[in-house]
């Protein structure tokens, strides 16, 4: 486990001059006043213009869900995520315009995920023909779980547009059922697209991943991952306390011992690692089942296990309460999961 501590939804880690302006300007194109944009966040727009003021998961929610009422747009959250990345951060731009590969960005993109994706985390995951990139919440998302995938996924598509050019073919993995507005996805990501899946994630074969990016330099590329690190250093955690919990549940999941062996783990006592997940909105086993999901979907895509190496990993005895699992989460049985993650 790691010393440092995690970020908590009230945490004020993200710059306001960053991602979030990036939502504030596209409300004032669409003339809604600062004010409402504004209403409830804690931010002021001179504030934003005169200081360079920080706000938490909580706030930068807050200002998503104004921007959702008041923009009442498909296209918002994919216009908004197409100004994401690479951004105009200073380092943390530069550390992604100056990989030396499509997948050294992505890497980065997954490193630096608290100055780069501070509410929506990139899981990546590959194997022998394919790259997945998975999205997890952060900070429970709850309503605003879509707008954050379109976004990210948009963001990340107009990224690796920029670096090696627009014909790479990602293909599109969603939680949901197809939206009424599915042209904003043809527009936005292409026609590659796959909703009601187990989880969401984009995946690319690996051939692409290899080939230098264009007009990328080595020193300025070194630079910019120094000063980054350092920045990123400055926060007061890297990650939050469920991205860290994740990356836990998956390192232990084969021999995990129970929540009073994890909160030991985390250095706490039963009582209070229940109740700091609370204060994030979640729970443990809503979070045992987000890591058992993504575990069960990558064996499968990734390893090509059967359905009793599968559920004897996620450390179930019982082949009904595996299928009784995997029926709750993802709506299918084991042997469809498999075959519909094979199609």
């Amino acid at each position: 486990m790691s010393a440092r501590p995690w970020l908590d939804r009230e945490t004020r880690f993200i710059a306001a001059r960053g991602q979030p302006a990036c939502l504030i300007d596209l409300a004032l194109s669409r003339d809604i006043d600062s004010h409402r944009i504004l209403k409830g966040t804690g931010l002021f727009y001179d504030d934003l213009l005169s200081n360079e003021p920080y706000i938490s998961a909580q706030q930068f929610h807050r200002l998503i869900d104004n921007s959702k009422q008041l923009l009442a747009a498909d296209d918002s959250a994919f216009l908004f995520g197409q100004q994401l990345l690479p951004g105009h951060y200073g380092p943390t731009s530069n550390v992604l315009l100056h990989a030396d590969t499509l997948l050294q960005a992505l890497q980065y993109l997954q490193r630096f995920k608290a100055l780069l994706s501070p509410l929506c985390a990139p899981v990546m995951r590959m194997d022998e023909q394919m790259l997945y990139l998975y999205w997890l919440d952060s900070f429970e998302s709850g309503q605003n779980r879509q707008f954050l995938l379109e976004a990210s996924m948009a963001a990340v598509t107009a990224l690796t547009r920029q670096l090696a050019g627009p014909n790479l073919p990602w293909h599109y993995h969603l939680e949901y059922a197809e939206p009424s507005y599915i042209e904003q996805y043809w527009v936005h990501l292409g026609e590659h697209l796959r909703f009601q899946s187990p989880a969401s994630f984009m995946c690319l074969p690996r051939e692409h991943l290899a080939g230098r990016v264009r007009q990328a330099s080595a020193v300025v590329g070194q630079i910019a991952e120094q000063q980054s690190r350092q920045q990123q250093e400055q926060l007061a955690g890297e990650e939050s306390m469920t991205d860290r919990l994740f990356d836990y549940l998956c390192e232990y999941m084969p021999r995990l011992a129970g929540l009073e062996q994890v909160a030991a783990d985390f250095g706490m006592s039963t009582a209070t690692f229940k109740r700091r997940l609370q204060r994030e909105g979640t729970h443990f086993q809503a979070q045992l089942d987000r890591a058992r999901t993504l575990i069960a979907v990558d064996l499968y895509l990734c390893r090509g296990f059967s359905n009793e190496a599968v559920a004897s990993y996620l450390r179930f005895n019982d082949r009904t309460n595996f299928r009784r699992f995997l029926k709750r989460l993802t709506g299918r049985s084991p042997n469809d999961l498999r075959q519909w993650l094979g199609a």
